[in-house]
């Protein structure tokens, strides 16, 4: 019964989908996993096996709608003629053209709106953005999206998108709402619109003007990454690929991107228009997959805590210093780049080279049902008894991959320390922005030295015996990982402010950077701390034991790197930090710190792909 509802459901979708792309010889496969959408067929998610529930049928109606459309309002080699060459400007025109083409059907066919309404409504759920509590936990693109869509259907988003939408729409209206009307007079045409949408890109500072002033400003930085004795040519850094070249060549969307994007490039039967597999609301394939969260307090059996949190701070980088105090400090870490920029430069070269390699297509062969495999016909002709073959393109699973890099902004690392931090995270920054891979950087500090407003408190309330941590914290936000390293690239400088180093808590701080990592879509997370020491604070150790701190972190660090799907790994300037940390790395000479860095993630990414293969 079960086998005959699936077929019926199959020979209907398929019609429909026929019918509403007006491609009446178009090839319509199904299977679980991700929907994919080229000129000639669509691959459509269905369950494998058991009932079809309501979420299935709802997904797939969904999903078939959503790549009609693609199919019938969509040029997909007018689409790769003007897509932008930042990642993050990439990301955002892949999401408002797929907007725009369900918008044009959702205008036209009422139950094309509900069934996108509705698909958009569980994919919502899915990504969390019920749950989220600051635009740090909706993707920029997403956010600016849905917004595009909220104003091309013209009806309003359902709930929890709404809620997401809403954290990025300030932004929108300070800064892009008059191109965000232009896209709507102009999506009956997908050239005006694309134009339309370099506006709106770069009202939002998502890409550079026309005026080719921000192109000569990023060749400048790049000459001044690769000049000097040993650093590598011009043309070897041609020979892998420019920032603008490369991301031209690679930066097809990300598992938490559009997945009505183009693919990389064109298969052996032609251009393909693909829609990649788990990501955001725009998705008709399937939810970004988080990792289950893992809360610290089931495994970690200190009795440590904080007196107060009130007076904590999460605060960004850019709120720190005004604009004018931000270019100074950067102009300064500019030129102390010019003493590091030979072996870093080289290594984040070899980085680059070694990630781009990782980025291969590959394919499953001998399928029942996919794209024609060509090179296997002649066996046909030899014997006519062989059925044909298909073969699939495997799910690219290097890109889904986050970068944090927790840096240590206590006053030891005063000097050269922290500006070597800087410059090496303005640099893997820049490199893996231009590899498809995103990073935030973070550091971790106090407010004031010896306890500030806590101990205060806690003096005013009786001096109460083992209070617990007795300062209040200050986390700072560097950079985003949805944050092009264009638009932070000032506050990186911010780490050379005077009075901004103070004392480390290191243990509340990895939890921190755990708990950003693990709202972050992408299946794979890295966290690196840089560090010069233990974590000192003497207003909490002054009134608890010794080993209060330490402890905490030794806890921290066992349960993240025993029970989180986090891959931790420190280095320590000056300090031998392999006492806490199973992968850990220590310097004697911070000017080591650049290098080592992007050796160290060069290595965990040669790592995975060895794993990658292994499973293979």
């Amino acid at each position: 019964m079960q086998e005959e509802i699936r077929d019926l459901l199959k020979r209907v979708t398929t019609a429909t989908v026929r019918s509403f792309s007006g491609e009446p010889e178009l090839v319509v496969n199904y299977s679980p996993g991700a929907a994919t959408v080229n000129k000639s067929s669509v691959r459509l998610p269905m369950p494998s096996r058991g009932a079809i529930s309501k979420g299935d049928l709802e997904k797939l109606r969904g999903t078939s709608d959503a790549a009609s459309l693609r199919l019938r309002f969509h040029d997909a080699s007018l689409h790769r003629t003007k897509m932008p060459s930042d990642p993050q400007a990439r990301e955002v025109f892949e999401l408002v053209e797929q907007a725009r083409v369900e918008s044009l059907g959702s205008r036209r066919m009422k139950g094309v709106a509900k069934n996108l309404r509705t698909l958009l409504e569980v994919r919502a759920q899915e990504n969390g953005w019920g749950n989220a509590i600051n635009r740090d936990e909706v993707p920029l693109a997403q956010g600016l999206a849905l917004l595009v869509r909220e104003r091309l259907t013209g009806r309003e988003l359902p709930p929890v998108a709404k809620k997401a939408a809403d954290f990025w729409r300030p932004l929108v209206e300070e800064q892009g709402v008059d191109t965000l009307n232009e896209l709507v007079e102009k999506a009956e045409d997908q050239q005006a619109y694309g134009e339309a949408v370099y506006r709106f890109l770069e009202a939002m500072e998502l890409m550079d003007p026309p005026s080719g002033q921000k192109e000569e400003e990023e060749q400048n930085s790049q000459s001044e990454e690769t000049d000097g004795e040993d650093s590598p040519s011009e043309q070897e850094l041609e020979s892998v690929g420019g920032a603008g070249e490369m991301s031209d060549d690679m930066d097809m969307p990300s598992s938490e991107q559009d997945e009505m994007g183009p693919s990389e490039g064109e298969s052996e039967e032609g251009e393909e228009d693909e829609m990649q597999a788990g990501q955001g609301e725009e998705s008709p394939a399937g939810p970004t997959k988080r990792p289950n969260w893992l809360d610290p307090n089931d495994a970690i059996a200190i009795d440590y805590k904080a007196y107060t949190t009130e007076f904590d701070e999460e605060v960004d980088a850019v709120d720190l210093a005004d604009d004018e105090e931000l270019e100074r400090l950067r102009r300064q870490l500019d030129m102390q780049l010019a003493n590091l920029q030979g072996v870093v430069a080289r290594i984040a070269n070899r980085l680059q080279r070694r990630l781009m390699a990782q980025q291969q297509r590959t394919w499953d062969f001998d399928l029942e049902e996919g794209l024609l495999d060509c090179a296997r016909l002649a066996r046909i002709v030899a014997n006519p008894t062989h059925s044909l073959s298909y073969k699939w393109e495997k799910e690219t699973e290097f890109r889904d991959t986050v970068v944090s890099l927790l840096i240590d902004n206590s006053g030891s690392m005063r000097g050269r320390p922290i500006t070597v931090a800087a410059i090496s995270a303005d640099i893997l920054a820049r490199t893996l922005e231009r590899c498809g891979v995103k990073v935030e950087v973070l550091g971790f500090t106090t407010k004031a030295w010896k306890g500030g407003k806590a101990r205060e408190k806690w003096m005013s309330e009786g001096k109460l015996p083992n209070p617990g941590r007795l300062n209040d914290l200050r986390h700072v936000v560097y950079k985003s990982a949805d944050e092009p390293w264009r638009r932070a690239k000032n506050n990186m400088g911010l780490m050379l402010k005077e009075g901004l180093l103070k004392e480390n808590i290191d243990g509340e701080s990895l939890l921190w950077a755990y708990k950003r990592l693990m709202y972050r879509p992408e299946e794979r997370k890295i966290l690196m701390v840089i560090s010069d020491g233990a974590p000192v604070d003497d207003s909490t150790l002054s009134t608890n034991p010794a080993s209060y701190l330490e402890a905490h972190l030794r806890e921290v660090i066992d349960w993240m790197e025993t029970r989180t799907p986090v891959q931790l790994t420190a280095i320590g300037i000056g300090h031998d930090v392999t006492r806490y940390y199973r992968n850990a790395v220590t310097l004697s000479d911070p000017e080591d710190l650049g290098g080592t860095i992007l050796q160290n993630l060069a290595d965990m990414f040669d790592a995975n792909l060895d794993s990658l293969h292994l499973r293979r």
